[in-house]
């Protein structure tokens, strides 16, 4: 209610409660008023009833829910389940423009609203977690694979002649195809095995630029969050590569938002040298429903640029979600959660290592990578490779989710291009491994009741043997 119509119900109810009630509507109003006005992520996250107070407020401004609208138009925002009017808060009309995904909708200046901030939002929260120069930022309603391949085609436009990717290797099918979807040439370039580790063969990287000419490759393709014994990328030194032979780079940063080292891997390679974008996914960083990714970067017109390549508009779902969990979180909760799940990779490496020691294991060296860990499975490697797997279905059967058991000797073919070794990044990675990640949102119970489970399938396999 407005202030006339507080003053009204004092005729109705005492003025002392009219007023009381007043000072606490204020209170919600305040909050949504600092963030209109600064843009940010609140430090102190906001309770539930000033969030929906926003969002409604928000839909009123959409013409769909106007008092007395007639609407004449294919698209006018109709909703025919109340349930599903109710799920979107009756924002309908989604984001952006049919020419641009970050356009204003004149019919939809709430959603328009919801957009903007939400872009803005997102982009405190990035500087926040260790990207502090990044200057532009949008979501987008697409997971992280098919925004890598909206980058690739928003290049394309600056570098017609370009059909070249240079892509260090990562077994994960998305990015892989994301080039193939843009219709790219994928280089693939081997890693290097370092002790345990695997990193990026800067050498090979610097022979396959000379040997197709930087004027033919449209991009780099690194890769910050990935799973171990990969290490993330030498980004700063690719970024270097880069601007030395003016050549884009592209960065998947799809889980790296939770890291402070992923963070900074890009922070350093904008500073040193060149990183046009770097794309993250929304529900591996911030918890929410899969289906939307940030692409962000150092300058405003490119990162625009890419936003226009988006056909048409888009569902407001993803940014939604995210800007709700945000303003629930407040920037002191998210820094809470990237605080504990360090502490809990940390956790995690010891009860594994622990756990590994016990059985004639261990857990490989792998220091570059701050999320994920590896347990060899040597005492696998004399039996069939079935028995490797069995090891991932008796750890799913026990309801232990995200787990990733990696056999030697696997092949896979993905659009023409063969990958031996795969999954293990490698053509010939020295052991059998188990992958187990320390992600945001983790608990101690989880890691507890994860070592417990595992136990009981080394001592499973173990009874098997003798």
């Amino acid at each position: 209610m407005n202030s006339e119509n507080f003053s009204a119900s004092e005729k109705i109810v005492s003025p002392s409660y009219v007023r009381q009630g007043l000072q606490a509507r204020r209170t919600h109003e305040q909050l949504i008023h600092l963030l209109l006005e600064k843009g940010k992520c609140p430090e102190q996250g906001w309770d539930e009833s000033t969030i929906e107070l926003f969002l409604n407020e928000l839909s009123i401004m959409d013409s769909n829910n106007f008092l007395g609208n007639c609407g004449v138009g294919e698209r006018e925002g109709r909703i025919a389940s109340r349930l599903v009017a109710r799920r979107h808060y009756r924002l309908v009309h989604g984001i952006g423009r049919s020419g641009d995904i970050a356009a204003v909708q004149p019919k939809a200046a709430g959603s328009s609203l919801l957009n903007k901030l939400t872009n803005s939002v997102v982009l405190d929260i990035i500087k926040i977690a260790g990207v502090h120069s990044v200057s532009s930022c949008f979501v987008v309603p697409m997971a992280t694979g098919m925004c890598l391949t909206l980058c690739f085609l928003a290049l394309h436009q600056k570098r017609p002649k370009a059909k070249y990717i240079i892509w260090p290797r990562i077994d994960q099918k998305s990015c892989f195809k994301s080039m193939i979807t843009a219709g790219f040439e994928p280089v693939v370039i081997e890693n290097k095995l370092e002790g345990d580790e695997l990193r990026t063969d800067l050498q090979a990287v610097e022979k396959k630029i000379e040997e197709i000419g930087a004027e033919n490759i449209l991009c780099i393709h690194s890769t910050t969050s990935c799973f171990a014994p990969r290490a993330p990328d030498r980004v700063e030194e690719l970024a270097v590569l880069c601007a030395k032979n003016d050549i884009p780079h592209i960065v998947n940063n799809a889980y790296g938002v939770q890291s402070s080292k992923c963070m900074h891997l890009i922070q350093q390679g904008a500073r040193v040298g060149r990183i046009d974008a770097f794309v993250q996914s929304l529900d591996k960083n911030f918890m929410v429903p899969v289906g939307g990714a940030i692409i962000a970067g150092f300058n405003d017109s490119f990162i625009q640029e890419i936003s226009k390549t988006y056909p048409g508009r888009a569902s407001a779902s993803p940014s939604l979600d995210v800007l709700m969990t945000l303003l629930s979180l407040g920037s002191n909760g998210y820094k809470q959660l990237l605080k504990e799940r360090k502490e809990l990779y940390s956790y995690l490496a010891s009860e594994l290592k622990k756990l590994a020691e016990s059985y004639g294991e261990r857990v490989l060296e792998t220091k570059n990578n701050p999320i994920s860990l590896a347990i060899s499975l040597k005492s696998f490697d004399g039996r069939q490779d079935k028995s490797v797997t069995q090891l991932g279905s008796m750890l799913f059967t026990r309801q232990v989710s995200g787990a990733r058991v990696v056999p030697l000797g696997c092949s896979q073919t993905l659009s023409g291009y063969t990958f031996q070794g795969f999954m293990s990044h490698s053509n010939s990675y020295p052991c059998a491994y188990l992958n187990a990640a320390s992600a945001i949102g983790i608990k101690k119970e989880d890691v507890d009741l994860f070592i417990k489970r595992l136990e009981k399938c080394f001592i499973a396999f173990n009874k098997e043997k003798v």
